[in-house]
């Protein structure tokens, strides 16, 4: 799962409207007697909360309303979680070479390599099969949990139930985030209802990513393979279902084998219009004619691409407090693909880098 919280996950499945308008119906939040309290930081008297349960139980056909006792009764508020989630303050500028040193480095470049020698078969299978390269299964995996080591520890039930009803408002998109979050719990409450886990013995991230991967609730059905063909998806214990199961996923997000995921670039200040081509964010939308035109000078190897690029901006901390400018790049659609894991432009280089760095230690 992203690794900060994003502005987007992979889009839900369809869910009902009515549910939806249901759980919607109040913006209702625990009292703060009930928040100091954690015992009493229960969703018992949460009117959007157990309208959306009451629902669930009618449209799943769940009896005993199964679903209003795991959300009204056992799912807690976490203050934490709205706290983890709330947004950095505006004009706050990132540093790419600070969040890469988080994730490519030699920890994780050594448990990588050895997670590449103990299932080396599994990535093999994985790049025949999806036409995904093995090390970037392996960069993925090592940013999401460290190769498993960690996969989370908040109850996935809180984590969920917190977000889906108690978003944080100053979230420039958070109608649009509560209703991902309400789809994710309905998911999550699904998958758990046919698992032989009770929906308070899952762990995962303060988003509600579970497993290897860190899947979203949703994706584990839509995206999970049995690659260990042991008759059941298991994100949390099987590796190589957590392996085919990342592999599958970026190809049904547009992977295409064999193309690069970026270029570099150059381009003269004066001359490069910015607003323009970062409006579209990292959706390739721009010709190489266009980006010429808008001043960007590609690469060689940039030039002999055919499809359309982006240009992804990595900020390099505050150039007033000791920090670099800006760097640039021209992202594909790969780097596209891979940003439907994590939307963060600084994610996806994070996977790449480390990717290639544990590929190039296994090479030598």
């Amino acid at each position: 799962m992203p690794l900060a919280p994003s502005p987007f996950e992979p889009t839900p499945p369809t869910i009902s409207r009515r549910r939806l308008a249901l759980a919607a119906l109040a913006t209702t939040t625990l009292p703060a007697a009930a928040l100091a309290n954690p015992a009493a930081g229960s969703f018992a008297q949460h009117p959007a909360a157990l309208a959306f349960a009451r629902q669930l139980d009618a449209e799943q056909g769940w009896r005993e309303g199964w679903a209003e006792r795991w959300i009204g009764q056992e799912a807690r508020h976490r203050p934490q979680i709205v706290r983890l989630m709330t947004p950095m303050p505006r004009g706050t500028l990132r540093d790419w070479p600070a969040y890469r040193a988080r994730f490519v480095e030699p920890v994780r470049i050594q448990a990588g390599l050895r997670f590449w020698q103990q299932h080396a078969a599994s990535l093999e299978r994985a790049e025949r099969e999806f036409g995904v390269p093995d090390w970037l299964i392996v960069g993925i995996i090592g940013v999401e949990t460290l190769y498993g080591r960690h996969m989370g520890t908040h109850r996935v039930l809180d984590a969920l139930a917190t977000l889906a009803f108690d978003f944080p408002p100053e979230h420039p998109r958070a109608a649009q985030r509560s209703e991902f979050f309400r789809s994710e719990l309905a998911a999550f409450l699904r998958l758990s209802h046919q698992h032989p886990r009770p929906p308070d013995g899952w762990r995962g991230s303060f988003a509600g990513a579970i497993g290897l991967p860190q899947f979203m609730p949703s994706n584990w059905p839509r995206f999970g393979v049995d690659f260990d063909a042991d008759g059941r998806i298991d994100l949390i214990d099987s590796v190589p279902d957590a392996i085919g199961s990342v592999g599958r996923f970026l190809r049904e997000h547009g992977w295409q084998p064999g193309m690069a995921t970026h270029f570099p670039l150059s381009f003269e200040a004066a001359r490069i219009d910015l607003p323009t081509l970062l409006a579209p964010s990292i959706r390739p939308s721009f010709t190489l004619e266009q980006l010429q035109a808008l001043g960007v000078q590609p690469s060689p190897a940039a030039a002999q691409h055919s499809g359309l690029l982006a240009l992804v901006e990595l900020e390099q901390g505050d150039p007033a407090r000791g920090g670099q400018p800006s760097s640039f790049w021209l992202g594909t659609q790969n780097f596209f693909a891979i940003s439907r894991y994590n939307p963060s432009s600084y994610y996806v280089m994070a996977v790449i880098d480390l990717g290639q760095a544990v590929r190039a230690r296994r090479q030598a």
